[in-house]
Parts: C-alpha cells; structure tokens; sequence
C-alpha cells in the first residue's frame, strides 16, 4: 500500500499559481505522479519531462522513498528570453511505503520524461492458500 505524505501539496500548489513565482525558489517543486497496483506489484509513475537522467536520485530509507530531480534551464549566456513559464529547479517528493511492499527489490526505469518504478508486493504479504484438518480430512481455502 502506498501513502502519500503531504496532504497540503495540491493547496501549495494552487497558492503559488495564484500568487505567482518568480522561479528563482529552491523550494521542491511539484512532481505529478500516477500508482497503482498492478498483480503481485505497485507502479508509480512520476512526470519528468526535460529532466536529465543523471540528475534523478532515488533513495530508500526504512520505508520512506524519495525522489529527487533537478531541472536547468538551457537557454544560452546571451539568451534574451521572452517566456520562461517551464517549471525548474529541484523537483522532490516522497512516498511512504507499506510494510507490505519489497524494498528492496525496486525497479526503476526513466524514458521519455517519465520515471517508473515497480515496487513488488513482499512474499509474507501475498494471498496463500491454509490447510484447514475437518475429521481427519485435510481441506484447502483461501486465505
């Protein structure tokens, strides 16, 4: 099960869009993302679009997973820009994780400004099968 941490994230979000910013923050940005389960596994998909693979780190700490990422602006020395409405700068978020999930057996994929991470579902946590004994007769059900 996955658990987001800031329920004021989206009231954050929608001040600094009516107040305005002028880009110049260190404060983490927003990080949209997609989760999900999908069989024996968690999906989360987070949006990075222009964001360099090499500026992506990804940490686990107990159960707590933090992205971060950071993206430049490319305009040139000389540049005069006209419009520079691309979010940039530091790009954060953290997730927390079950008890139920393997974190230690995360799969991170980054392609086409999306960074995917498939988080498996741990074994003690998977549905089995219990021998239920009646009369002397094994009997299997669902657990």
């Amino acid at each position: 099960m996955l658990m987001r941490t800031d329920p004021f994230r989206e009231l954050d979000r929608l001040t600094q869009q009516f107040f305005g910013t002028d880009g110049t923050t260190t404060r983490p940005a927003l990080m949209p993302m997609d989760a999900y389960r999908c069989g024996n596994e968690y999906v989360v998909a987070f949006d990075l679009p222009g964001v360099a693979p090499e500026s992506i780190d990804l940490d686990v700490e107990r159960n707590v997973l933090t992205v971060h990422a950071e993206r430049r602006a490319d305009f040139g020395d000389d540049a005069d820009v006209q419009v520079a409405e691309r979010p940039r700068g530091v790009f954060s978020r953290q997730l927390f994780l079950g008890d139920t999930l393997d974190t230690n057996k995360i799969q991170a994929d980054y392609e086409a400004g999306v960074l995917t991470l498939r988080i498996p579902v741990a074994e003690q946590a998977k549905p089995r099968k219990i021998a239920i004994n009646s009369n002397g007769e094994p009997r299997q059900i669902d657990a």
